[in-house]
């Protein structure tokens, strides 16, 4: 089992220092996909980095720079992805300190559909700076932040490694108190899976994921995202040599035990693995994969 991590101390608006170069403010944007609130993070001192601002909450703005300390500035804000728990507020951010946003640009619209599987999307994102791709490292007086490109969750997703704390900013590629969503055809199974592999191979002594308090037993942490993973795969796979045949049909079986408000973003997360077993040969079905479609085991 995932040994998930959920006790956090949240008081809206206020800041928090959670370690020698990093503070966090929480918005007040709590629910089934945003746990407690976005935790927006301000890195390092004098010129400082905002990573992941949040949604378009005016108090939320006014937070984060009450959060600064006389004569720091925004230098840098950093959005690991499109959702409009992440990225809306990056923009009245920018009017009001100068800084540039960096991120990855849409890659895809994720086609529109009455089930809804996260917050909602910031189709209007759109990044000063690309990092798509990873690799790009940004600097202030106390601090170092390298992107690192963990597609999956969506295919523009990016996490911050911060050199100075060997800490890693996880955005919801992983998160201490649930499993992260799925959704094709912007979330795509596949390169999750390996993202996860990418930063476990990182060696980090912590996670802070965008939501919830941090993982700090990494290695173990997400060895246990992925056996879920492929537990779960091995029961969709189940599902399917059992005769159900259709993602509606396997979800009330598969997902019992969470709650039912979460049934649609899970029937989502299931077509990820099987657009990931077809491709992989292990699941057929007529035609392109989809929430509707038959799915039959392979011969």
């Amino acid at each position: 089992m995932i040994p998930y991590v959920r006790e956090i101390d949240v008081e809206y608006g206020r800041c928090d220092q959670v370690s020698p170069l990093i503070r966090r403010v929480i918005a007040k944007n709590p629910g089934p996909f945003t746990y407690t609130g976005t935790g927006t993070y301000i890195v390092g001192h004098g010129e400082v980095a905002v990573i992941d601002p949040g949604p378009d909450q005016p108090e939320h703005l006014e937070a984060i720079l009450a959060a600064l300390q006389p004569g720091e500035r925004v230098s840098h804000i950093l959005v690991t992805h499109h959702h409009s728990d992440h990225s809306p507020l990056a923009g009245p951010l920018k009017a009001r300190t100068g800084a540039a946003i960096y991120g990855c640009a849409i890659g895809m619209r994720a086609e529109e559909s009455t089930i809804r599987t996260e917050a909602g999307a910031d189709f209007g994102f759109a990044p000063d700076e690309s990092l798509c791709g990873g690799g790009q490292v940004l600097k202030g007086p106390d601090w170092t932040l390298e992107a690192v490109a963990t597609p999956g969750h969506t295919s523009n997703h990016i996490c911050f490694a911060l050199k100075e704390e060997n800490a890693f900013f996880s955005g919801d590629h992983i998160m201490g108190w649930s499993t992260t969503v799925i959704t094709p055809p912007d979330g795509d199974m596949t390169d999750y899976m390996q993202s996860l592999e990418k930063v476990k191979a990182g060696g980090y002594d912590v996670l802070w994921p965008t939501h919830g308090p941090p993982v700090r037993d990494v290695t173990a942490f997400i060895d246990a995202y992925i056996a879920h993973r492929r537990a779960r795969e091995a029961q969709v796979l189940k599902a399917v040599a059992d005769g159900y045949a259709r993602i509606v049909e396997m979800v009330p079986v598969l997902y019992a035990d969470i709650d039912p408000r979460l049934h649609p973003a899970a029937a989502r997360s299931v077509l990820g693995h099987m657009i990931d077993l077809t491709r992989r040969g292990l699941v057929v079905t007529d035609g392109e994969p989809g929430i509707d479609s038959a799915y039959r085991p392979a011969a």
